[in-house]
């Protein structure tokens, strides 16, 4: 017992001496001092001491009451002078202090508005790891050994045998695992490509990915998705034009270009109808279920929205940039 109160003034005096807040020091006497409290606890198991030890037992509970009791008034004490300092110092006739509100960063922005376009329009959020694996970033999209962008130029490879994404396709595939369709879905987040940093290109960037697989979905339907979308992100009279392109796991497949008041057509996203093989990696049957697939850079979307010509401003933390938006 007498080892235990020694520990319990030991831990006392701790907590007290690191006490900075003086509304917490009621709760430590309570905590300590109470009739619950950790001293009450230990002094009642006197009757357990034996015979011959119970006297020194004693003089140890009250020692150890009394230096605790001590240690709280003293805390007390030193928080009744500070406070009485400060309202010595305190001059009520200066001008009080104000703090910039803060903001939302403007790729923040972007995510929140055209995650939130998408879901009024029936799409549900979905996520996935940034750390992937060979299958999901590249087999399961139909991407062969041989392309490029398996090369160790265009991908960040891990030493534990993992790599870092380079498009959130990845979440697609894991969702349509676990799920059967119908399925329509946006994923947004952090992807990484060993790109040379300049005025429009960066090794980290955010993306939006869609998918939608049901019975009967058309080129058409992916059309007017993108273009209600284009409608309600960028305003009403908003143009879009499809150029036929390649991506390995859509087929047909094609960029989309914005018409741009000043600068013409300008690309902003690729898109397609979801690869037989996709939808076979997966266990869906593409002779039921078709779907399409977009993708997004949200740092483009915010370029052409803000007007932002240099994509390196997002990330420089330059508060005179930020301030704008």
């Amino acid at each position: 017992m007498i080892d235990e109160l020694k520990k319990l003034e030991e831990d006392a005096k701790t907590e007290i001496n690191l006490l900075s807040d003086p509304k917490i020091l009621e709760e430590i006497k309570i905590k300590y001092l109470g009739r619950k409290g950790f001293f009450t606890s230990i002094s009642s198991r006197i009757s357990e001491v034996p015979p011959d030890q119970r006297r020194a037992a004693g003089q140890e509970i009250n020692r150890v009451k009394t230096a605790i009791e001590s240690l709280i008034a003293s805390k007390a004490q030193s928080f009744s002078g500070a406070a009485g300092a400060r309202a010595e110092a305190l001059d009520t006739t200066m001008p009080g202090t104000f703090y910039a509100t803060g903001g939302l960063h403007p790729l923040t922005r972007v995510m929140m508005d055209l995650t939130q376009i998408f879901e009024r329009l029936g799409f549900s959020l979905a996520d996935g790891p940034e750390a992937e694996t060979e299958y999901y970033n590249f087999e399961a999209l139909n991407i062969p050994l041989n392309h490029p962008t398996r090369d160790g130029f265009d991908t960040f490879y891990l030493e534990n045998g993992k790599l870092l994404r380079s498009q959130t396709s990845t979440v697609q595939i894991r969702v349509m695992e676990k799920s059967k369709p119908p399925l329509k879905i946006i994923a947004p987040g952090k992807v990484y490509r060993p790109d040379a940093t300049d005025a429009t290109h960066s090794f980290m960037f955010h993306q939006i990915e869609g998918l939608m697989v049901d019975e009967k979905v058309s080129f058409a339907d992916l059309k007017g998705i993108l273009l209600a979308f284009a409608k309600e992100f960028f305003g009403a009279d908003t143009k879009l034009r499809f150029r036929p392109h390649f991506f390995p796991f859509t087929e047909p497949s094609a960029e989309i270009d914005i018409l741009h008041p000043t600068r013409g057509w300008l690309e902003i996203l690729g898109a397609g109808m979801v690869h037989p093989n996709v939808l076979r990696s997966v266990k869906i049957d593409p002779e039921k279920y078709t779907g399409f697939a977009f993708g997004m850079g949200v740092e483009r979307i915010a370029m052409l929205k803000y007007g932002v010509e240099d994509i390196r401003q997002f990330f420089e933390n330059d508060i005179r940039f930020l301030r704008q938006f």
